[in-house]
C-alpha cells in the first residue's frame, strides 16, 4: 500500500508540474475533464460538479452552464437553480476544502488535483482526493489527515503546485 501511495504521489507531482492552474493557486481550476466548445474550460471549479449536490443529494452530480456562479477566481456550476441560489447565499458552506485540491495531498504538504468523484463530507465540509488509493488512505485516518492539512494549507495556499518543495 505504501508503495502504491508513493507511486500515486510521484505521478501526481509530475502532473502538478505540467498542468497549469489557470485561475491561480487559491482555487483548483485544473482543466482536466471538462470541455466547453471542444476546449478545456479555464477557471471551472470542481471540474463542473455541483458542490451543493454533495450536501443535498449525497452524491457527485455534474452541473450545467445554465446554472453557473462566479465566486472568487472560479466559476461553479450547479444542477438546479435552487442549488445555485443556495451557493450564492453561503459559498463558504459549499466550497470544497483547500480550494478543491486533494485533501490527503495537503496533509502531506502538496497540491494535487482533487477528483470530484472521490469525496467525503466531514463536519459539513467537502473534501476531495486524488485517486481511489489516496481516498482510502484519507479514510483510514480522516481526523489526522484533516489536522495535518489544516496546519499545511496556510503555508501552501498561495503557491502553485510546482512551487511547493
Amino acid at each position: 500500500m505504501k508503495q502504491i501511495i508513493k507511486m500515486s504521489f510521484a505521478l501526481a507531482s509530475l502532473m502538478a508540474i505540467v498542468t497549469p492552474s489557470i485561475a491561480g493557486p487559491e482555487v483548483n481550476t485544473s482543466i482536466g475533464g471538462v470541455l466547453v466548445a471542444g476546449k478545456p474550460a479555464p477557471g471551472l471549479a470542481v471540474r463542473g460538479f455541483d458542490v451543493v449536490a454533495y450536501h443535498t443529494l449525497g452524491k457527485a452530480k455534474l452541473g450545467t452552464s445554465k446554472y453557473a456562479a462566479k465566486h472568487g477566481a472560479a466559476t461553479y456550476r450547479f444542477s438546479t437553480n435552487a442549488n445555485m441560489q443556495a451557493f450564492k447565499a453561503n459559498p463558504s458552506k459549499y466550497e470544497p476544502a483547500y480550494g478543491g485540491y486533494c485533501a490527503y495531498g495537503v496533509s502531506v504538504n502538496a497540491k494535487f488535483d482533487g477528483d470530484p468523484r472521490l469525496w467525503k463530507i466531514v463536519n459539513g465540509k467537502l473534501y476531495l482526493n486524488l485517486n481511489p488509493d489516496i481516498q482510502k488512505a484519507f479514510n483510514n485516518d480522516v481526523k489526522g489527515a484533516i489536522q495535518k492539512a489544516e496546519v499545511n494549507w496556510p503555508k501552501i495556499a498561495s503557491k502553485l503546485p510546482s512551487e511547493i518543495k
